[in-house]
This record gives structure tokens, C-alpha cells and sequence, in this order.
């Protein structure tokens, strides 16, 4: 387990050394400056020695047999290089619960330009497949390491099962939703180099999702 801490506010380098020194394979990576989330991954990617590498962002949290579910349904589905779950939004207090949020069979890099369906803290790459990755320094940094890693013919698979839970943050990034819908424009035409009306019709289908997506909490 490799933590990032991004030089936060509150107590978790001192608390993860506690861990640490009782369970050695919990390892404290301690940047200097604040990269956000990106550079965060990135640190963690460094180091990252194994086959298979998760994600889970410091305000989510896994179901207990997630990943133990998860590697058991890659078995199934060994050329894919990566796999995503279900989950359900959270409050910030984790209070409140939100309607289960199912996920597709299977996402091309096609599907998933016009997909809102990955979220981070539910992937599992197969390094097998993907060779090393890394995370571009861009404001949806996940949405674009996945198109990447897609675009050379790989798919993703989706485990339709409540394994995750998302936590909704007032101060998180992807929260103004005006910002984020021009930030995936953005990647379209910047980062994919996609042609105007490519982008548009990309980008109207990702809308119509994310209307969909969150119609509920």
C-alpha cells in the first residue's frame, strides 16, 4: 500500500508512520510541495512495483473484498487492461447513501470518449497489459490516462457490483460542473486532437450521461 501524502492539512503522515512500523508493507511516500492529483499518482506510480496497480482517492472508500472480487472477474477477462465497478455516492459526513451507480460491460477507447463511467477510486490496471503508465499533468488527469491507455486497441471491462463508495466533497475538483463539462472539452480538442464536430457529438454524449449519472444523489 503506497500513500501519497500531497502535503495535506491534517495529521496523516504522522499516522501512516504508526502503520507503517507495524506493517512494513504499508510504505509513506512524502512529496515536498503539493502537485495535486496527478503528481500524487505519479509519486505512487514510481514506486509501484506490482502487476496490478488500484487507485482509491484519500475521501473514497472500498467495499472489504473489492479487490479480491475484482482480480477474480480480470481471471475472466485476461486481455483486458483495465476493470471498473459499481459504487454509490456518499456525503461528506457519510451519512447519506446514494442510489447504486451501475457500470457498462466493456468500454472501448470510442466508448469511452462519450462514457462517464470509470471512476478512479474503482479501477484495477493490468500492468501486464498496459506496460508502465503514468498520469498527465492535466485537470481530468484520470480521464485522459484511461483514454491512453485505450487508444492503442485495449478495452476496459466493467464488474457491475457495488464495491466502491465516492464521497462528495464541496471542495473537491471535478465539483463545479460548469468548469469540469469545459475542462472535457478541453481534452478533446487538446489532448486527443479531436476535430470540432468529433468533439461535439463526443461531448453530447458524455453530457447526456452525466445528466443521467446524477439525476439522483
Amino acid at each position: 500500500m503506497l500513500i501519497a501524502e500531497d502535503c495535506g492539512p491534517n495529521d496523516t503522515r504522522n499516522i501512516v508512520r504508526e502503520i507503517s512500523r507495524k506493517e512494513p508493507r504499508v510504505k509513506l511516500i512524502e512529496p515536498q510541495t503539493n502537485g495535486g492529483p496527478a503528481a500524487a499518482r505519479n509519486h505512487a506510480l514510481a514506486r509501484a512495483r506490482g502487476r496490478w496497480v488500484a487507485f482509491l482517492d484519500s475521501d473514497d472508500l472500498w467495499v472489504p473484498d473489492k479487490l479480491e472480487r475484482q482480480l477474480a472477474f480480470h481471471a475472466r477477462h485476461p486481455h483486458a487492461a483495465i476493470s471498473f465497478t459499481g459504487f454509490r455516492r456518499i456525503s461528506a459526513d457519510g451519512s447519506r447513501e446514494g442510489t447504486y451507480i451501475p457500470v457498462p460491460e466493456r468500454l472501448t477507447y470510442r466508448g469511452l470518449l462519450g462514457n462517464t463511467a470509470i471512476a478512479t477510486s474503482s479501477v484495477l490496471v493490468d500492468r501486464a497489459v498496459t506496460g508502465p503508465f503514468t498520469m498527465r499533468e492535466t485537470y481530468y488527469d484520470d480521464f485522459a490516462c484511461w483514454l491512453s491507455l485505450l487508444k492503442c486497441g485495449a478495452i476496459a471491462v466493467g464488474l457491475d457490483e457495488d464495491l466502491m463508495r465516492y464521497r462528495v466533497m464541496e471542495a473537491s475538483v471535478s465539483r463545479d460542473k460548469r468548469n469540469s463539462a469545459w475542462q472535457v472539452w478541453r481534452a478533446y480538442r487538446e489532448i486527443e486532437k479531436l476535430g470540432r464536430l468529433a468533439s461535439a457529438w463526443y461531448f453530447s454524449l458524455y453530457a447526456a450521461r452525466a445528466l443521467h449519472k446524477y439525476r439522483h444523489f
